[in-house]
């Protein structure tokens, strides 16, 4: 029954039950088997349907934060009464922001709590990553959200949402972003990677077209380029660069601000597992920890 609650909880938090199924990686039919399973044991109905759309009903609403319990209860029994009992390895996949940001303070706490697990730390891009915890190369990745529908089998959470800035070089004049852009040669995060996208979509709003000096995917390099004089860069808060944010001017996009998403990636399978369970609240300790 333990499924059934899972793919109940994913129906009512995702309104329907064709997004459960691509939560759960189940078909759309298979859920609502699932669904009627848990109903025809309750003796009670959880969602009214009418033709092919369900609603959650008052009965439904009251045994969401019920089920959410229960899962919580069972998850944690398969949790080691202490740190020293968790062993094996965990191979974590990172973008290279993740890497000098909030993966090291994630590490720290892990091995705090967890002393004997083995850590595999794999850099790579974000649709690298995305291909190898598909693959089961990795157990997690740490990266950009996808701007495409994920396989029904993998989990995605947004952890954090990191804004765009504009970067000059202290001694470029002006304080308007669109018009700086417009002016200065630009030092382009790279057109494939996902971050790279959305400066592009940005661009192309604005009606701006740069004057490219050049094009890169690693955000500290593309720092270390616009500290030099070679352009003007547009940049997610977040990664080493932030350490030395001193050496080059940080302009704000205000209304215009957009953001990249950081997501924590899995197989659905995975998300269940103990030392799953352990990183994630590490890395959730580190976001909430004071700056």
């Amino acid at each position: 029954m333990i499924r059934e609650l899972r793919t109940f909880v994913s129906a009512a938090r995702r309104g329907t039950f064709a997004a459960a199924g691509q939560q759960v990686g189940l078909t759309q039919s298979a859920v609502s088997a699932q669904i009627k399973h848990l109903e025809d044991a309750l003796g009670v109905k959880l969602f009214d349907r009418t033709g092919r759309s369900a609603t959650l009903n008052s009965a439904g609403q009251r045994a969401v934060p019920l089920a959410e319990e229960i899962l919580d209860i069972f998850s944690r029994m398969g949790t080691p009464d202490s740190a020293n009992n968790f062993h094996g390895s965990l191979r974590i996949g990172a973008i290279g922001s993740v890497q000098t940001g909030l993966l090291p303070q994630a590490l720290v706490a892990l091995k705090r709590r967890a002393p004997f697990i083995e850590v595999n730390l794999v850099p790579g891009v974000s649709l690298n990553l995305l291909s190898q915890v598909d693959a089961g190369e990795l157990d997690l990745a740490i990266m950009i959200h996808p701007p495409f529908n994920l396989p029904k089998d993998l989990n995605i959470e947004v952890i954090a949402r990191e804004p765009f800035v504009l970067i000059t070089a202290k001694d470029v004049p002006g304080d308007d972003p669109l018009q700086i852009l417009r002016e200065q040669p630009f030092v382009r995060y790279d057109r494939g990677s996902f971050g790279g996208r959305q400066v592009t979509q940005f661009l192309k709003e604005q009606q701006i077209q740069t004057q490219q000096a050049l094009e890169l995917d690693e955000l500290d390099a593309i720092v270390k380029m616009v500290r030099s004089g070679l352009g003007v860069s547009l940049v997610p808060m977040a990664g080493l660069w932030l350490e030395h944010g001193s050496d080059v001017r940080v302009l704000r996009l205000d209304t215009l601000t957009f953001y990249r998403e950081i997501v924590l990636l899995t197989k659905y399978t995975q998300r269940q597992l103990p030392l799953f369970a352990l990183f994630r609240a590490c890395v959730v300790e580190v976001l909430g920890a004071p700056k």
